[in-house]
């Protein structure tokens, strides 16, 4: 190995990593807020690369279906609730954001497909319907279960991941797909030629990290979201819903890993159940902030990111095994440091 493929695989490496430190930042966040281990988040990495592969070749993705699908679902969920409980106020804007927006993106799907649309409008459109997806998910699977156990809610997480597979199996069948680079270009720095789309990953997910932070910070759905992270009794004392962060924080699980699938789907093949992996790695990430640092986890995700390069160059067949064999040290130190704790103290 010389400097310069050195530096191949550090480029490589932090590449990767930005999109790990953004996956490990959506579970920290779902985590802290729901007490959900988010194993479906690779699935949203998944949805929104293939609908924007599927649009940038001139096909509906099967997602404008599997969106209008979940809606109903939805629909009919609230629509029991708010005939047990005779309280049918907010069942209007339900039917708007869960069957109207559905329905009108479904219709909308032809028109946007085909390479003569700007790349720009198909990633919007293909934000627009994978993001609902979170908190319908949010509503149909966790919202009915919203008290029980971290167990419990882990083994509803596999069974969710398995049953998204399965409908990517089904909408986006079995081939690999690519989508346009957002940027075109190259840079020479140094011996190594930096492509433009890499500097586009790292300055979207700078901006998106900054975002999420000016986010918890200044805003007051954002300090809701923290003071249901720190104590999820007393956020609901001093009227703070419980359900609406949970299902605002879905939302915006589905809005990163969207975008991130999208980001990486220019760079490598994505197969319907790529997902997973790339959410695996965003979990040891995630765990090496202890599933309650976002700082500790972006920086662990850049660690597993150049890991994994450096890895696939010296020890190729063994680099997944590599990664995740990292669990088993941070976890050790982890354990070490831990208190144990009520769960709302």
């Amino acid at each position: 190995m010389d400097l310069t493929i050195a530096l191949i695989l550090l480029q490589d490496g932090i590449l990767n990593g930005a999109i790990y430190a953004l996956l490990g930042l959506a579970l920290v966040l779902v985590f802290l807020v729901t007490r959900v281990i988010l194993i479906p988040q690779g699935e949203f990495v998944t949805f929104g690369a293939l609908s924007l592969a599927f649009l940038a070749n001139g096909r509906v993705p099967g997602t404008a279906a599997l969106l209008v699908l979940l809606g109903v679902l939805v629909c009919l969920v609230e629509a029991v609730s708010a005939w047990r409980t005779h309280q049918w106020r907010g069942y209007g804007r339900t039917l708007v954001w869960a069957l109207c927006l559905p329905v009108i993106l479904w219709a909308l799907a032809p028109r946007l497909a085909g390479p003569g649309v700007p790349l720009l409008l198909q990633v919007l459109f293909s934000l627009a319907l994978v993001i609902p997806m979170g908190p319908m998910i949010y509503r149909l699977v966790y919202q009915p279960v919203e008290q029980a156990s971290v167990l419990v809610l882990l083994i509803i997480s596999v069974a969710v991941h398995f049953a998204l597979t399965g409908l990517g199996l089904l909408f986006f069948g079995a081939e690999g797909w690519r989508t346009p680079a957002l940027v075109e270009g190259s840079v020479q720095i140094g011996p190594v030629e930096w492509t433009a789309q890499t500097f586009a990953v790292l300055g979207l997910c700078a901006v998106l990290i900054t975002a999420l932070w000016l986010f918890f910070s200044r805003t007051l759905y954002g300090r809701a979201l923290r003071a249901t992270a720190v104590n999820r009794r007393g956020a609901r004392l001093v009227g703070i819903s419980t359900r609406v962060a949970g299902s605002l924080t879905f939302t915006l699980a589905a809005a990163i890993g969207a975008l991130s699938g999208m980001l990486i789907a220019a760079i490598t093949t994505i197969y319907y159940d790529t997902g997973f992996l790339i959410g695996l790695k965003g979990f040891v990430a995630a765990i090496f902030g202890g599933l309650v640092s976002y700082p500790i986890a972006a920086a662990g995700a850049l660690f597993v990111g150049i890991l994994e390069a450096f890895s696939s160059f010296w020890a190729s067949p063994f680099k997944e095994a590599i990664v995740f064999t990292l669990i088993i040290p941070v976890l050790l130190w982890r354990s070490f440091g831990s208190v144990q704790l009520d769960e709302e103290d």
